[in-house]
């Protein structure tokens, strides 16, 4: 077996190995297009660590046919850069990841431009920040930007099975990996590719017999599987207790199972029912809790553990003693329901599209009143279809300073469509 590690063996050789990212690298996608065309331009990759932004720089150098360099803005030196600058002038076009281009100095970006302007260097950076804020605009000018995604649990299972499959890349040899030991695996990374390359590289090569148990697995990851079971039912459960804590506005108990799932390291799950809790539980009560959720939330995924925990932390408080409606949610649900019930009801004419030739003719948007023109941009007309033009969905718990401004202002509009009836 070669002495390379893993995930450096299974770096895809060409576009159609891309593991993920099928927004970007998929049939039809951008980066594909741009390859299969033939029209490559520099850009740069950001996204969460392990996520594939090396992966997809080398996967286009191989399914071009072009030579691949590595930079480091943090560790190497300039030096490096007029080395991989004199390759380009030989091979004519390269292609150069410069990872961490965050950090690139001034003097290395003097350097990089005109190489770009003529063409030599293909340059595709990579970051785990946000380059619209963290990448100088000499450089972000020049490029496009495309943000990669967290890979989901079935891209991690596609290619841990790929390793164990590939004897050639993966494995020279057979391996038995447990099911309990693959579903702690894929859940506990974050999304991280290198990470389950590593984890797996290690719980296998140090087994004796190549038979990975769960255990094995643990003392890889250095985690406990507490948040995990064969059937993923242990895990559920605590999502649903973490959900029913916080609406419960118990703070104590919801960061005792915030606990348990970070322990289990499922940042993506955890992360994921937070922002539902949020507007379903916390909803109009307290909307700035939601715009806190998600920033934090966003920043946590970039950063991973352990570091995350203390974002999720500040959220997980502040949700828990937010004040309480459910609201917003009902309403909707109240909403479908009527759907169900009814089906596609017709549209009021006055509300329907009155902007193409001969829509007067066919009585679209006739006497529609613009509420803009009128005292408090507001003029009571029908808005629902007759069938159900008197349901009401939106029934507000008056929890919370914004939302029971909502309920001051819906009562104004009811009692003028009263005046007005």
């Amino acid at each position: 077996m070669a002495t390379e590690n893993l995930a450096r063996r299974m770096r895809p050789r060409s576009i159609d190995e891309v593991i993920g990212q099928q927004h970007l690298v998929g049939p039809g996608k951008i980066i594909r297009r741009m390859v299969e065309t033939k029209l490559l331009s520099s850009m740069i990759l950001y996204g969460p660590p392990g996520t594939g932004k090396t992966s997809i720089a080398s996967a286009i150098a191989g399914t071009m046919g072009l030579t691949f360099r590595n930079f480091n803005a943090t560790s190497d030196a300039k030096k490096k850069l007029q080395e991989i600058a004199e390759e380009a002038k030989v091979f004519g076009t390269l292609i150069l990841l410069l990872d961490e281009i965050h950090r690139l100095t001034k003097p290395l970006q003097d350097f990089l431009l005109p190489l770009l302007e003529n063409g030599e260097i293909i340059l595709i950076g990579a970051t785990t920040e946000n380059p619209y804020f963290s990448v100088v605009p000499a450089i972000r000018s020049r490029v496009q930007i495309f943000e990669v995604k967290s890979l989901t649990v079935e891209d991690l299972t596609e290619a841990i099975k790929l390793a164990l499959s590939d004897h050639e890349r993966g494995f020279n040899f057979e391996v038995e990996l447990d099911d309990e030991a693959f579903t702690f695996l894929v859940h506990s990374t974050n999304g991280d590719l290198r990470s389950v390359f590593n984890s797996l590289e290690l719980a296998i090569l140090s087994s004796s017999d190549h038979h990975v148990t769960l255990d094995d697995m643990e003392n890889s990851l250095q985690k406990k599987a507490a948040t995990f079971d064969k059937d993923g039912d242990a895990h559920y459960d605590l999502l649903s207790a973490l959900q029913k804590s916080i609406r419960g506005s118990d703070v104590n108990a919801a960061l005792h199972y915030a606990a348990r799932l970070i322990e289990g390291g499922d940042l993506m799950s955890l992360a994921r029912r937070l922002i539902v809790i949020a507007y379903e539980d916390i909803g109009l009560a307290n909307p700035e809790s939601q715009i806190h959720a998600v920033i934090a939330l966003e920043a946590a995924e970039r950063v991973g553990f352990p570091e995350a925990r203390i974002l999720v932390s500040n959220v997980i408080i502040d949700l828990a003693l937010s004040p309480k409606s459910n609201a917003a949610y009902a309403a909707m649900e109240s909403a479908i329901e009527d759907l169900h019930k009814h089906g596609d009801l017709a549209i009021p004419p006055h509300l329907q599209d009155g902007h193409y030739s001969g829509a007067k003719k066919l009585g679209r948007s006739i006497g529609y009143k613009y509420p803009h023109s009128f005292p408090e941009h507001w003029i009571n007309q029908q808005y629902l279809p007759d069938k159900i033009k008197s349901a009401e969905y939106f029934t507000p718990d008056g929890m919370g300073k914004y939302e029971r401004a909502l309920m001051e202002r819906k009562r104004w509009i009811e009692n003028n469509k009263k005046k007005s009836n």
